[in-house]
């Protein structure tokens, strides 16, 4: 089975590379008769094309999509939805330097292992660009979820330790680090102008919540809401931690601290991130990822090249500074294939 396939009633096929001819995806199960165009679909890649703001990579790309197949006169039909976003402004000379060594924190050396080759220009198949086909199908399913009144938004909750102290969703495209405190904004865009400034990187906490999703959504065991939510964020390249709800900070929490005591109107509290049992529980499902560092840094480092020898692995180009303000998208997006492959799975039990 394919690494780059996820889903059962609502599945997702990406295909392509950073500095190959094209990205995309191939989406299968849409609800047949949904009205749907281009500019759906482009919105959501604006927001997550390079070259957008003094925190991204000035790399510049309109990832100007096309759809090819599965929708007629302007509604889906039911058939496989194809979408595909030529490559426009490949440097692939820049990388001619670390054709034959390992970046640190990249992952060239695990691809060698597994394949015996690899595609050193941009990282090849372990790149950003590969999220643009996500994006893209995530935002058919978020159309999907909306119109059942459920709605996906993440936000940068803390970056390089400065954290969000307010919650204001409104505020979130306001500013170009997508944080909805914006008291902070700045002080976040100066960090990492400065780390720019340094030949470095910083990384931080991206928070997704989700409103609008009844209760009893999610499979028993293997497929709990919360384990496939997960499984979708750490699949992101760049995240390495997963929280919902309180979070780590159960560990320090009593019983009776951390339960959700209910009433006539609901839960009291939501601890529990609107998940209990894998399921559901119709409060907002709130969780938080770890992004890391970007890899891409031109300050010198310790590596090996193909043969084993030790060497100095400088990396330039145009790489994104931070990753918090492009994988915000990219993160609802999963989170919305997710959802809603869950939901027709969960139609499908009524029939």
């Amino acid at each position: 089975m394919s690494g780059s396939i996820y889903g059962k009633t609502f599945t997702i096929s990406t295909f392509g590379e950073s500095h190959g001819k094209a990205v995309g995806v191939i989406v299968d199960g849409v609800t047949p008769g949904i009205e749907l165009d281009e500019a759906d679909i482009q919105k959501d890649l604006d927001r997550r094309k390079p070259g957008q703001s003094s925190v991204t990579t000035p790399r510049k790309e309109s990832d100007t999509v096309q759809i090819m197949s599965g929708v007629f006169e302007g509604k889906t039909t039911g058939t496989p939805i194809m979408m595909i976003v030529y490559n426009q402004d490949q440097r692939s000379k820049d990388y001619g330097n670390i054709k034959d060594l390992f970046r640190p924190g990249h992952a060239d050396y695990t691809y060698n292992e597994k394949y015996g080759i690899r595609d050193y220009r941009g990282s090849g198949r372990a790149s950003g660009r590969e999220t643009t086909g996500r994006v893209a199908a995530g935002a058919i399913a978020k159309k999907l979820l909306a119109a059942k009144g459920i709605k996906v938004l993440a936000s940068t909750k803390n970056l390089g330790g400065i954290e969000a102290q307010k919650y204001c969703p409104e505020e979130i495209e306001k500013n170009i680090v997508r944080t909805a405190d914006p008291d902070v904004a700045q002080e976040m865009i100066d960090l990492i102008h400065a780390s720019i400034e340094e030949e470095n990187s910083v990384g931080g906490i991206v928070e997704c919540r989700i409103s609008g999703v009844p209760a009893g959504i999610g499979e028993p065991v293997f497929e709990k809401l919360d384990a496939e939510l997960a499984k979708a964020a750490l699949s992101i390249g760049g995240v390495k931690g997963i929280e919902f709800g309180a979070g780590f900070a159960v560990a320090n929490m009593s019983g009776k601290e951390h339960n959700d005591e209910m009433d006539s109107n609901g839960f009291k509290s939501n601890n529990a991130g609107g998940i209990i049992g894998g399921i559901s529980n119709a409060n907002e499902i709130i969780f938080r990822i770890a992004v890391k560092p970007i890899s891409s840094i031109s300050q010198a480092q310790d590596t090996i090249d193909i043969n084993g020898n030790e060497v100095i692995c400088e990396t330039h180009g145009r790489h994104d500074p931070c990753l918090c303000p492009r994988i915000i998208p990219v993160l609802e997006a999963m989170s919305a294939v997710v959802l809603i492959d869950l939901i027709k799975q969960n139609a499908a039990l009524k029939y």
